[in-house]
Order: C-alpha cells, then structure tokens, then sequence
C-alpha cells in the first residue's frame, strides 16, 4: 500500500492539478486520504469523496483516467482540455495494456469522438458491446449508435460540436415518475372545456408578460400581442431550425434591432454600477465560434427528437443551451423560455391547445431560476479573460468553445422540472379556480340583483381588492343604487365564494 501524509487529490482532481486545466469544475472530486474510511461531503452542488489509502490509483495518468471513469463520472469538458495536452504515445501505449478494458476502451473512443484523431490501435474484433453512457446513471439515447472499432454503443445525446451530460439523480428520477401528459390531463379533469378555453386568453397574457418582466421590461400592447400569437402557435411548429429562429426574433424585436444571421460581435451581460462601472455576469461564446456550436445544438435537437428522449430533459438541453450560446443581440431569454412550450408542446407533454404560465412560476421564485442560470455562468466567468474598453466593446481571450460545447445541465434540467411542476399545480390550477369561483359568485349574486355583467364584473373585482368588502367611496361611485341589505348580502357572498374570512 502507498504511504502519504496528507489527502492527495485523485481522478479529475489529479489530472487538472497535473496538467494545470482551465476547466470547468466536475459535480463529483475525489481525493485518497493517509487513514480511515471512505467518506463523502456536499459542498453547494459538489460533492466531494474521500477515499481510503487502498483506493489510490497509481502516479501515472492512465491510472488517474479510469479511476475518474469510474468514481467521478464522464465529465466531456475536461476530458476534451486533458486530450489536447496529455502525450498521445502515452495514452497510446496505457490503452494497448488492456485494450479490452471497459475504461479503456470507453477513454480510447472519447478521445477520438474528441479530438476527431485516431489513436494508433488496431480495431477489435472480438467481445461485447456495451454503452458508453451507464443508464443508471445518465440520461442517455435509448438505441445509440454502434461503433464497431472500439465496441461500444455511443449513446451520447449529441455530436462532437455540442454535446450535454444530464445526470440521472434522485430528483430527476422522480420526474420520470411524472408522466407530464397525464399528470396534466388529471389536473384538469375537474374543468369544463368552456372553462378552459375562456381560461386561455388570461393565460397567455400571463405568460407574455411574466416573460418580459423577468428582464424588467415593460412591453407596449402591440408587443404583448405578437408574443401571444407566438405562443398560440409554439405547439405547431418546431422552431429548433435555424431560419425559423431568425424568424422568431425579427418578430420579437423592433425592426431597428432584428437580426439577419447569429450575432457578429462579443456581447455579455452586465449591470452598470457607481461610476457608471460594467459589472459583467456573463460572456456567452464568441461569435466565431457561434455557428459550429449553434448547429451542434439544433442537431442535437433533432437526435433527441427521433429517439424519444425524456420532453423535460430535451427542454432543459435546448432552451438552456440557446441561452447559455446567446446567438442573437437581443430577444435571447425571450426566445429561450418560449423554446421550453415549443418542446413540450411537440413532444406531446402538454395538453394540446393549452398554454400553462411557466414564466409566472420564475418571476415567483426568480432565486431558483437565476441558480439555473448562474450554476453554469459563476463558474465560467471565473476562467474567462477579456478586455472592456471604454466604449464598452469587449474582447474575449483565448479559447473558449469547449466551456460551451460539453456542459453538464443537470441542475438545469432539475430546475425546469420544479418550475413544470409547480406551474402546474400551482399557476393553472389556480387561474381555473378563479374563474370557476367567479362563475358561481356571479350566478348568486345574479340570484339578489340582475345586473349588467360589466357591473358584475366590478363589483368582483373591487370587493376582492377590499378583502370582500366595497368601500364607501366605491359605492357612492359606482354602486350607489344598491340597498344596504343588497350590498350587505353580495359582500357576503364574495366572501364566501372566495374564502375570506372578515378580520
């Protein structure tokens, strides 16, 4: 057994401080320790393992690499950073050990699907296939590809161009439970279809503008009305194509500020503080690397599309992953929140024809959504080097691409869950109450005085701003004819009807 005094770093962490890799951090680091027992700690969404002395793997890099295969988990972004400077003999020479090996032969094929160059070793031509991707531990295609020369089924869910890691953890494992189409379908059993339908319009409206008030943005009518005829036709069209997201941001944006093709400068997204200082949060890729990476994504798509890929976690890949690149000068979280209904709506995970207010549910709970955000972008803005000159033009140093192209949107795609779910049962369920509830208050009230549906409406409306009471004031304006027993019993009724209780 090796003796050391202290904790050594193992895996990934081993290999990073060797090779001094600017990457970004893995969920899972492990180190060996000098005594005791294995023992694992969870610091924010890392979780950090020590192991017994017997784990240490040996001082050579091939043995760090399979020791990081199988405690830490495939990480692409650093394998892709460790492949471009470990000596290609020495890998070389580590997989002709064994080349039968199962992380050997998984690191033979991930070097090459990397780097897109051959190691020099012969194909096999004999053993098992088996998947790169362990189902019990990652969101992975269900059929995949074989790939004869190293016998392994590649069930990655994208290309070498762009290409995210989804864990399967706990969370995420009871969301496979949920299944959408008929979590919703049981919601709304209790609800007419009139109710429905007259529900959509509010609905819309709802989801319009929580949208635009995400970004502090107060839009005019004519805005709001083309979001909505967006949204009204998110279940019809995929719009994961390149012209049709064009398309989709010249009608977001003023004429002024529409866009031919994927953005031609570096833009970044800051908040100006005292002294009129830039205080950036986050820089999305360079725009000379925008197309590769954007046609790597929207491939993407259309392979998670064919086989069937769990609706949230296709979501959460392609609505993050189009925020996270950025490739327009404006409209992109718009566009990013509005891809979410589009890929529900074609995977068939909601109810045809209704629209459910996922953007209200962020604006609640704005903590969780800027954590799915800033999960990736904390850690990113720590390894970018840029200039910002005067004018505010900024200048990214260096290569950044792989930081882009093999993202883990595991924490993505739980928060996407969460805000499905909530947005269901809360949002929805919650405007189909009101309105069914509005229904029977109006009927009773009808029952004491016929009234013309604008004064029903009123009367709704300014006893509940009232917690189910009418001010003096209202009434002498508005409701001046109504009787004190009639106003006495129509107050009560609201009150009733929406469970107020008189304080």
């Amino acid at each position: 057994m090796v003796q050391f005094t202290s904790n050594r770093p193992a895996g990934y962490s081993f290999l990073i401080e060797q090779y001094q890799l600017k990457v970004l951090p893995n969920w899972h680091a492990s180190s060996v320790r000098s005594s005791g027992t294995l023992n694992s700690t969870i610091q924010g969404a890392q979780v950090q393992t020590s192991y017994p002395p017997s784990y240490w793997p040996g001082e050579k890099s091939g043995d760090h690499l399979e020791f990081a295969l199988k405690y830490d988990g495939i990480n692409l972004g650093i394998l892709s950073a460790l492949f471009k400077v470990i000596p290609k003999k020495e890998l070389t020479a580590w997989i002709a050990l064994k080349p039968t090996g199962k992380y050997t032969r998984k690191t033979w094929f991930l070097y090459e699907f990397l780097t897109g160059e051959q190691l020099a070793l012969q194909d096999m031509t004999r053993g098992n296939y088996f998947p790169l991707l362990e189902g019990t531990k990652y969101y992975a295609l269900p059929a995949g590809k074989r790939v004869p020369r190293q016998r392994i089924i590649n069930n990655l869910l994208g290309e070498r161009s762009f290409c995210p890691i989804i864990r399967r953890t706990e969370k995420l494992k009871a969301m496979e439970k949920l299944h959408l189409q008929e979590y919703f379908e049981k919601l709304l059993i209790s609800y007419s279809p009139e109710l429905l339908q007259r529900a959509l319009s509010y609905l819309y409206n709802k989801e319009t503008t929580s949208s635009f008030e995400i970004e502090h943005i107060k839009p005019s009518t004519s805005r709001i009305e083309k979001f909505m005829q967006l949204l009204e036709i998110a279940e019809h069209q995929d719009f994961c194509k390149k012209e049709s997201l064009l398309q989709l941001q010249n009608q977001l944006m003023d004429p002024r500020f529409q866009d031919r093709d994927y953005r031609k400068n570096q833009n970044y997204i800051a908040q100006t503080s005292s002294h009129y200082k830039q205080i950036v949060h986050y820089v999305p890729p360079k725009p000379e690397d925008l197309p590769k990476l954007m046609e790597g994504l929207l491939e993407c798509h259309e392979i998670m599309k064919k086989e069937a890929l769990h609706p949230l976690v296709h979501g959460a890949i392609i609505s993050y992953g189009f925020v996270f690149l950025h490739p327009f000068e404006d409209g992109n979280g718009r566009i990013h929140r509005f891809l979410i209904h589009n890929i529900l709506s074609l995977r068939q995970a909601t109810p045809k024809g209704l629209i459910f207010p996922i953007s209200a549910t962020m604006l609640k709970d704005l903590p969780l959504y800027d954590h799915s955000l800033e999960s990736f972008s904390r850690p990113l803005m720590r390894l970018i080097e840029y200039h910002l000159d005067d004018a505010g033009h900024m200048t990214v140093h260096g290569e950044t691409a792989s930081w882009y192209r093999y993202m883990d949107m595991t924490l993505q795609a739980e928060a996407l869950y969460d805000f499905v779910k909530r947005t269901g049962e809360e949002e929805l369920l919650k405007e189909l109450d009101f309105l069914a509830k509005y229904d029977e208050t109006k009927q009773a009230l009808q029952d004491i005085l016929d009234m013309p549906d604008r004064l029903i409406d009123l009367f709704i409306r300014l006893s509940l701003q009232g917690k189910g009471f009418l001010s003096a004031k209202k009434r002498k304006t508005h409701f001046e004819f109504l009787t004190d027993q009639e106003l006495k019993k129509m107050e009560g009724i609201v009150r009733g009807k929406y469970d107020i209780h008189e304080t």
